[in-house]
């Protein structure tokens, strides 16, 4: 799933596509994935509007639009947003096109059909209830601190809880707590003031890092180029199950905490 170096990629690199543009038209070859409105409001209410800025919130997308509506675009597990000319054709995996005045198509491909689109007048209607962005300013290791300090769930856990923080998921929080010596199944409450301190720096270490290399490109994960992110090239942890850790050689492992998979160094971050 695209996380936030990825979705952040995504916002910068579409930046001069986009904004100032209008929407000239716009088909829909899935019509599930418009959540709301009506998919016939959707078009209505879509077409002739100029988009205004773009924007990331977790792991949502969201272009501002004249009407001071907002498109907000979630591609879920598989989704990419390709900038193509209105030429080009549409295979088999595109779900939705975007028309715009120069002659660009944003074209929405996600071969699961698991991608969401909502077009509404209240962006946090959809966005309100998600946690703080880990690489603002005001996300202090003493926020995260207090964040922590009486929960009782698995700190890996935690970390995908978007209403806890927002945009990270399965692959930068195993990257983030290898880089902190923390082991994915401690408890949030466990963590010592100085665990917490390494933890807040290894996130934003991780995630600047993925967003400098465009993003991991594991799965369906493409640029709007078309073009692949090298992030994951730079991965410790991260799908490298049964692969030695780059630190110590011991053999890395996969655990099961909440339905996903956690890869981890048993010796680097052994429990405490």
């Amino acid at each position: 799933m695209p996380e936030l170096p990825e979705v952040e990629t995504i916002k910068n690199e579409l930046l001069p596509y986009l904004i100032g543009h209008p929407i000239t038209g716009v088909i829909l070859f899935w019509e599930g994935m418009v959540r709301q409105p009506p998919v016939e409001e959707f078009h209505s209410r879509l077409i002739g509007q100029k988009i205004t800025g773009v924007a990331r919130r977790g792991k949502y997308l969201i272009l501002d639009l004249t009407s001071g509506e907002a498109l907000i675009i979630h591609l879920r597990m598989t989704g990419s947003l390709l900038v193509k000319p209105t030429s080009a054709e549409a295979d088999r995996f595109i779900r939705a096109i975007l028309y715009l005045d120069n002659e660009i198509g944003l074209y929405f491909r996600d071969p699961r059909k698991l991608g969401t689109m909502w077009l509404v007048e209240d962006k946090n209607s959809i966005v309100g209830k998600l946690g703080p962005e880990p690489l603002e300013a005001d996300f202090s290791h003493q926020i995260l601190a207090q964040r922590l300090s009486k929960r009782t769930a698995p700190i890996k856990a935690l970390l995908c809880d978007q209403s806890f923080v927002a945009g990270i998921g399965n692959m930068y929080a195993d990257e983030a707590l290898f880089f902190a010596r923390i082991h994915p199944l401690r408890t949030g409450k466990s963590l010592s003031q100085e665990d917490v301190e390494h933890l807040h720096s290894a996130i934003q270490q991780v995630l600047w890092s993925a967003i400098n290399n465009k993003g991991a490109s594991v799965g369906t994960y493409l640029r709007p180029s078309g073009e692949v992110g090298t992030a994951h090239f730079q991965f410790q942890v991260a799908h490298r199950g049964g692969q030695p850790c780059p630190v110590c050689g011991t053999l890395l492992e996969r655990i099961p905490i909440r339905n996903r998979g956690s890869y981890f160094c048993p010796k680097c971050q052994a429990p405490k």
